[in-house]
């Protein structure tokens, strides 16, 4: 795996405080656009961000193999994941709790005792998604519980959820995460196929999965090495696209469809 800079530079700064100055404002807003520049123009040429640990710099990698996604008929969906889909138990929304999505996926989990998503990561994505470059679908339940993981009403619990960035009609895949303790169970994987459908409909020719594992080969992922990966990444990344309003109801639409024949 090739390892680039220690950060992107500039590095950002805090937000403006309240009461800040215009001038000192407009120099916060131009940092923070230097900031999006530079971690786009190194996703454009195959890297992301990694911490080996939350109080490590990020570093930027470039596996030497790529695992990609399909976004055609070659991707998978259990039997089992395609009726947990249908059955419309979790409310999916897109772009709702970006930043809370990304400090749940920082957090450790099983198997996982840290985690490399550190502080300067969350600052840059979410910087990426407040200028449109980097996108989240959340999974909710309803909120018996009341606690930090409600919707701004108070009426929903997010349960899982993933992000990525948008790069052209690329869409790099950064994280997910589920919470099967309040009934989440597997909704990080519903997120993923809701997140595919609404890639096809937006015109998204690539979806990046960074590294294969066998979370993304249940769902037909493939492996092609660093240079091929450059190339479709360099024709993805021309195409202009629009990122549509987002229908919870294609996903549940196109499986409605009947359920594949067993795999032998």
């Amino acid at each position: 795996m090739a390892r680039g800079p220690t950060q992107p530079e500039p590095r950002p700064r805090a937000r403006a405080r309240a009461g800040q100055t215009e001038e000192a404002e407009r120099y916060e807003d131009a940092r923070s656009a230097a900031v999006v520049r530079e971690i786009l123009r190194m996703y454009s040429q195959g890297w992301f961000p990694m911490a080996e640990a939350r109080d490590a710099p990020a570093q930027w990698v470039q596996p030497n193999r790529r695992a990609l996604i399909p976004l055609d008929e070659s991707f998978r969906v259990s039997r089992s994941l395609r009726a947990r889909v249908r059955s419309g138990k979790f409310v999916i929304r897109c772009d709702s709790a970006f930043e809370q999505v990304i400090r749940a996926c920082a957090q450790p989990g099983p198997g996982r005792a840290d985690t490399w998503i550190n502080d300067d990561i969350i600052a840059w994505y979410t910087l990426l998604h407040r200028a449109g470059h980097a996108h989240s679908i959340e999974a909710y339940l309803p909120n018996n519980r009341g606690g930090a993981n409600a919707d701004p009403n108070g009426e929903l619990m997010l349960v899982g959820g993933l992000y990525g960035v948008t790069l052209g009609a690329a869409f790099c895949g950064e994280s997910m995460f589920s919470r099967p303790s309040l009934g989440g169970t597997d909704a990080s994987k519903v997120c993923l196929v809701h997140l595919v459908h609404h890639l096809r409909r937006a015109g998204v020719t690539l979806l990046d999965a960074q590294i294969q594992n066998a979370h993304t080969d249940q769902f037909g992922a493939v492996q092609v090495a660093r240079t091929k990966y450059l190339k479709l990444l360099g024709e993805a990344r021309t195409k202009g696209i629009a990122w549509p309003e987002f229908d919870p109801s294609l996903a549940v639409r196109a499986l409605k469809r009947p359920d594949p024949p067993a795999r032998g």
